[in-house]
């Protein structure tokens, strides 16, 4: 089988590579021959050597508008000429090319993400070359798989087709040392790709008045640098109590930062289940998120939720930072909930589940 529309394998990029981190090995010691297409580059010095799995690196453009279409055409005219017996594809903009694979008689189950096409990061091109793959994969995907609840309904409404539920996982960690500078409960987090409709600019103006009694601690990019970048860096400048820690692509230090947040603000706004938020509940991080109906599907009961205002972001975070109860409540009620919901392992039989059901239909 072929894993189509990520960076590679092992990639930290964000979720997609998270979960072909974990669903390429299980399926892989469950017997299945698995390819995963990926860009040159995104290893890094000391990844794990993997033998059961084929990391096949196709061309592409690297540029924020044209990265995603290249290289997923590459990759996945490389499949059709190979003819795995299944693709698992990635991301809506690959659905213009499912009819190659479609002509091969290679079945395919796309995870259909978020809805791209309302992200205030892309241009109006960029919107409607979303849309437009969004419509293909409606009309050229074997199955469809959406990461939310919410998103499936939405994409029985508008595109007539249903599809199967699953969501990311999340790692339960051991007990890990507090990273150093920071003691445990004292300080708030920001994990997050540095876009608009992340709630970026809300909390830097949160960020602000929040350290003057916190330490604050915001971890991500905008992978390109620029304006958002900038901003960031100027904060922690001008704040001895806040630190930008940019893209953090150890686990481990990852994992340690939200085990021992006292607040973790989550400001991703368009999407389905946030692959860092199920990861932050399962770290027990006390949450604050802005207030929408994908963050309410995941956290259920157990989060804050908040407009995206600077005031009432910075008034949220104040109020559990300031009761150490509220705190351990919360801990201990979202990583259960994590448990509960979002395991790895039920996430990567769900997969093999409908990558068999697949095999077993006539192409």
């Amino acid at each position: 089988m072929a894993i189509i529309g990520t960076r590679g394998y092992p990639s930290y990029y964000g979720g997609f590579e998270t979960a072909v981190r974990r669903l390429a090995p299980y399926l892989a010691a469950r017997g299945w021959d698995v390819t995963v297409y990926g860009r040159r580059g995104t290893s890094k010095s000391g990844d794990p050597d993997d033998n059961r799995i084929r990391s096949v690196v196709t061309w592409g453009l690297e540029s924020k508008s044209l990265s995603t279409l290249t290289y997923g055409f590459s990759a996945t005219a490389h499949a059709a000429a190979t003819r795995p017996q299944v693709a698992l594809v990635m991301n809506v903009a690959n659905g213009y090319f499912l009819p190659l694979l479609r002509l091969r008689s290679i079945p395919t189950l796309v995870n259909v993400d978020g809805v791209e096409w309302k992200r205030e990061k892309w241009g109006r091109i960029a919107k409607a070359m979303f849309l437009g793959g969004a419509k293909a994969t409606a009309r050229h995907a074997t199955r469809l798989v959406h990461d939310s609840v919410h998103i499936g309904d939405m994409w029985a409404k508008d595109f007539q087709r249903d599809g199967a539920f699953i969501p990311y996982g999340g790692d339960v960690p051991d007990d890990l040392p507090v990273p150093p500078g920071l003691a445990h409960g004292k300080f708030v987090l920001f994990v997050a790709r540095f876009v608009p409709e992340n709630t970026f600019w809300e909390f830097l103006q949160a960020a602000k008045h929040i350290s003057e009694d916190y330490k604050v601690v915001i971890v991500g990019s905008s992978g390109y640098g620029g304006e958002l970048d900038n901003a960031a860096r100027r904060l922690a400048s001008d704040s001895p109590n806040v630190t930008w820690m940019g893209h953090v692509s150890d686990d481990s230090l990852l994992h340690s930062l939200w085990q021992h947040a006292g607040v973790y603000f989550h400001g991703h706004s368009v999407g389905g289940t946030n692959p860092a938020l199920v990861q932050a509940m399962a770290c027990g991080a006390p949450t604050v998120a802005r207030d929408t109906v994908f963050n309410r599907e995941v956290l259920g009961e157990y989060g804050v939720f908040v407009d995206p205002d600077a005031k009432n972001i910075a008034n949220a975070i104040r109020q559990v930072m300031q009761s150490q109860q509220q705190q351990s409540e919360m801990r201990i009620q979202i990583q259960a909930r994590a448990r509960e919901h979002y395991a790895w392992e039920a996430v990567c039989a769900s997969y093999e589940n409908e990558l068999k059901v697949l095999l077993a239909k006539p192409q």
